[in-house]
């Protein structure tokens, strides 16, 4: 039977809990499979605080493979250096306490359902162009704004790894409701210099 995302993703954390795994050691383990799974375990951490400097890795590594499925290719592949990147013990400890929590949600709002939506070719590089762009979002440099385009990453990635055509579409709702969130902040920081004048004057 297929394992789901948060039993794969339990497996894999218990693994980097025994010993070091880097990333180029997980993307041969799950070989085709590994986009969805590689991509959901860099932006996993996403929700929870984490240690300076991992957001460049991860945001990096979760970029490149997702511009690769926009591509259309079905091998994941990383550079050296976000290869050879491990998990720090502590941050596998946090999420393997958190992740019996997700997988309760997982259950939730997935199942196996519109499986000939999750199969086209098409889609799979839509998603690579959608996961890329949130990506994106992720990196950018606003407090506090990091679990919003992960949920939109890991809707995607639960999505293909249940095989739930539904939750792709609810999955496309979200990167544009996402992308408005985000494109509403970019016009509040835009109009910014024109209002506080304004506010210092008022008061």
């Amino acid at each position: 039977m297929r394992r789901g995302f948060a039993e794969e993703l339990r497996l894999l954390l218990e693994e980097l809990s025994d010993r070091p795994l880097t990333l180029g050691d997980i993307l041969a383990q799950t070989s085709e499979g590994g986009f969805s799974l590689a991509i959901g375990l860099l932006t996993f951490p996403f929700l929870f605080p984490m240690p300076p400097g991992i957001t460049t890795i991860l945001g990096g590594g979760t970029l490149l493979l997702s511009l690769q499925m926009a591509m259309g290719k079905k091998i994941p592949w990383l550079p050296k250096r976000i290869a050879k990147y491990r998990f720090p013990h502590r941050l596998v400890a946090l999420l393997l306490k958190n992740l019996h929590r997700f997988a309760k949600i997982v259950s939730k709002i997935s199942r196996r359902r519109l499986t000939h939506l999750v199969d086209r070719p098409i889609l799979w590089r839509i998603n690579g162009l959608c996961i890329a762009w949130l990506a994106i979002l992720l990196m950018l440099p606003v407090p506090l704004t990091n679990p919003i385009p992960t949920v939109g990453i890991l809707l995607f990635v639960i999505a293909s790894l249940e095989r739930d055509g539904l939750l792709m579409c609810v999955s496309y709702i979200s990167t544009f409701l996402i992308t408005l969130f985000f494109g509403g902040i970019g016009y509040l920081i835009w109009q910014l210099p024109h209002l506080l004048p304004n506010w210092f004057w008022t008061s």
